[in-house]
């Protein structure tokens, strides 16, 4: 027990001395500024406790975290200082996702900033059967900078778009409301609970990591410091390249893997841009940029890829069939290692391609179509001069809406 005590009081301690130290507070002030937040802030007694948290941040998996953004940081850190957004909104993005990309949560969000559908779509996010934005750097970047500028018009301060940002318009209102005031030390008032618990503690998380990111002993002591010097590290840049284009392609013409490729591309869901619309574009190392525009040949039309929805009695023998394709070619496609197939499982097969009615459809359906940009099933119903109604039937949904790249069944009229 006494071993215990003595380790938390040395943990209280060592937080203690980094939120004092010279080299620090300067830093902290401009932070506290940044974000509308008053000096007393550092009084907090929460915030300076951090009770569960001085374990969690002052921890391997903290730098960790912090390294897994090194990538991205020093591109968004200049987007948002050239939007006159606060820096520190970073660590936002971090406490929300861990600067993972792929992350996701049961309330269907996603991405480094972790938009929900409605919330991306509002702000111009696309999501369909190639891209997800919301796991672009740039693009959801773009749309988090917009959303928290419109939040900061709305409450007037950049601590208050903070909480929105985390628990809603309607909740910070709400609080405020009650309260009868915006003043930080009043809505965090855990007796009167004005804001839910993880609220509470997300400003002071935020500040946390901003405070030990920036933090130069924090570094040292920890074997990190040249994380202080990332805004000058290598990141990567934006080229222009043809729709549809083969990712294998592109890492051979400059020289690396296609697994570090995708990892710069978290947007895309398979190993090929979307083949929709005129051009498209792809993240790649800033040091590799000269090989690509040495190297990677723009000219060649690249053979491109729909994704196809099976349906109930599909098998991997009879997709492959209606495009031409062995199914062995298929498998390798997909990445396939198993031949059984369930039905609505997304499969790359080659776009363009007109399907091969197999015996079994021949009777009852002439084409498949592939939905492109701008398409609805009501487009496509008079396209065809189909029923809706007709169309939702024969390919077995429940509504009527469709994705960019979905196969849709065009029966026979």
């Amino acid at each position: 027990m006494y071993k215990v005590i003595l380790t938390l009081f040395l943990l209280f301690q060592s937080l203690h001395a980094f939120l004092n130290t010279d080299n620090n507070y300067e830093k902290q002030l401009i932070a506290l500024k940044n974000f509308d937040l008053p000096n007393t802030f550092l009084k907090d007694s929460i915030f300076i406790s951090m009770n569960e948290d001085v374990e969690i941040y002052k921890t391997k998996h903290f730098l960790r975290t912090l390294e897994s953004g090194d990538r991205f940081v020093p591109v968004l850190q200049k987007m948002m200082q050239e939007a006159g957004v606060p820096t520190e909104f970073l660590y936002l993005a971090m406490t929300e996702s861990s600067f993972d990309p792929f992350s996701s949560s049961p309330a269907r969000a996603s991405g480094i900033w972790q938009f929900i559908p409605e919330t991306a779509r509002l702000y111009g996010l696309t999501n369909n059967a190639f891209v997800d934005d919301r796991r672009d750097p740039i693009k959801s970047t773009e749309a988090a900078i917009a959303y928290l500028k419109r939040l900061h018009d709305m409450f007037g301060k950049w601590y208050l778009a903070a909480l929105a940002y985390n628990c809603g318009e309607g909740a910070v209102t709400k609080a405020i409301a009650k309260a009868g005031s915006d003043d930080i030390s009043v809505l965090l008032d855990e007796n009167q609970k004005y804001l839910p618990k993880e609220s509470r503690l997300y400003i002071r998380k935020i500040l946390m990591m901003s405070f030990i990111s920036g933090s130069t002993d924090f570094m040292l002591d920890n074997g990190s410091e040249y994380l202080l010097n990332r805004a000058n590290n290598a990141t990567f840049v934006k080229v222009t390249v043809q729709n549809g284009t083969n990712l294998k392609d592109v890492a051979e013409s400059i020289g690396v893997s296609v697994h570090e490729l995708k990892s710069y591309n978290p947007q895309l869901k398979h190993a090929f841009t979307s083949p929709v619309g005129t051009k498209s574009y792809l993240y790649i190392p800033q040091d590799r940029q000269v090989a690509f525009t040495q190297n990677f040949d723009q000219s060649k039309e690249p053979q491109k890829y729909a994704v196809y929805m099976s349906q109930k009695g599909d098998s991997l023998q009879s997709v492959a069939k209606k495009y031409g394709m062995s199914s062995q070619t298929l498998m390798e496609l997909n990445n396939i290692k198993n031949t059984a197939l369930k039905p609505k499982t997304e499969l790359v097969v080659p776009y363009g391609v007109t399907p091969v009615s197999s015996p079994s459809t021949a009777s009852g359906a002439e084409k498949l179509y592939i939905i492109k940009a701008g398409d609805t099933i009501e487009t496509v119903s008079k396209k065809y001069d189909i029923p809706v109604a007709q169309l939702i039937k024969a390919n077995k949904k429940k509504n009527a809406l469709v994705k960019v790249g979905e196969s849709i069944v065009i029966p026979k009229n």
